[in-house]
């Protein structure tokens, strides 16, 4: 079969979007090509993620087969028989469900694999974070670093807005709006969240004497991205784990967005509203931070229920 055939039913303008078409792969190998070239495009998918998917999506060819020629049975088969960890299992099933998904959509099958797919059911991690006392300690505790300033900017920031790591790093000049932040976050969506008065003061502080007036970025680097890297925050993050007297393996930048969620939802916060300042595009993924709960709910009812504070009598 030659590089110019045509599938019946395919979407052409699909179909030849990709010109990464090799003559000795395998017709799902083409594939796969296309959905890569279809989530960059239309669904603008990370590089990262990108990855993600083309390593997952080429091992399960590697080891199923042609994918389009694939069965229910094949696919339960490959994942049971994977090694890889519950959490790397599941990656490499959702990955599989979405290029099957996007096959039906394009009419190039007409039977999903994945659609009754079982996967062993594993317990989700509880998020890690800190108290309040602590995300106070760690904060005062930066003014012992060198570029404490900074430093105590991308504290109060993380802290007050449960920025990802990379969203604050990434901070561009024009996603500052006094009070909030314009956000750009995963899936190119934008996202306002707004900052409490010691964030802004702490903003405010860092950008009069930032310096390289130049940069498009709050914090500017002279590294090849322009920016403050992830890598360099995490280290700087660890120096003041260590002054504060807390043990650095329980201090990084996901621990401060785990602890503004929790601490807001602790505090009475909706939600719905710490989805939409988290940027999660889906409720369950907000709802893990529900592990506050119990212990409010339990200091509600002390505090609040009319026979709490009764006197307890022996009858």
């Amino acid at each position: 079969m030659g590089d110019n055939y045509h599938i019946a039913g395919i979407n052409d303008n699909i179909f030849f979007a990709t010109t990464r078409i090799y003559r000795n792969s395998t017709l799902s190998m083409k594939y796969i090509e296309i959905f890569l070239e279809a989530l960059a495009a239309e669904k603008g998918r990370s590089q990262k993620t990108l990855s993600a998917y083309s390593s997952d999506l080429y091992q399960a060819e590697s080891e199923i087969g042609d994918l389009l020629n694939a069965s229910d049975q094949d696919v339960q088969n490959y994942l049971s028989h994977l090694p890889d960890k519950p959490s790397s299992i599941a990656r490499k099933a959702s990955a599989l469900r979405t290029f099957y998904k996007f096959l039906m959509l394009e009419k190039i099958i007409t039977k999903n694999p994945t659609a009754n797919l079982e996967l062993p059911k594993r317990g989700r991690p509880l998020p890690k974070y800190l108290s309040p006392e602590e995300i106070e300690l760690l904060i005062s505790s930066s003014g012992d670093i060198k570029t404490s300033v900074r430093l105590k900017c991308m504290l109060e920031l993380l802290y007050a807005s449960g920025l990802r790591v990379s969203e604050l790093c990434e901070l561009p000049m024009s996603a500052n709006l006094g009070d909030r932040l314009l956000i750009h976050g995963k899936g190119a969506k934008e996202r306002l969240v707004p900052m409490h008065e010691a964030a802004q003061h702490a903003l405010h502080k860092w950008l009069e004497i930032r310096g390289d007036n130049d940069s498009k970025y709050i914090f500017p680097t002279s590294s090849k991205s322009g920016h403050i890297t992830r890598d360099g925050f995490f280290k700087i993050l660890k120096k003041c784990a260590v002054l504060a007297g807390i043990e650095p393996h329980r201090v990084s930048p996901h621990v401060l967005r785990h602890s503004f969620a929790s601490h807001l939802l602790a505090g009475g916060a909706n939600l719905r509203v710490i989805q939409t300042m988290l940027g999660h595009e889906d409720i369950s993924t907000t709802q893990i931070y529900t592990h506050v709960l119990p212990e409010k709910l339990r200091d509600t009812v002390e505090s609040a229920h009319p026979l709490a504070h009764n006197e307890i009598k022996d009858i």
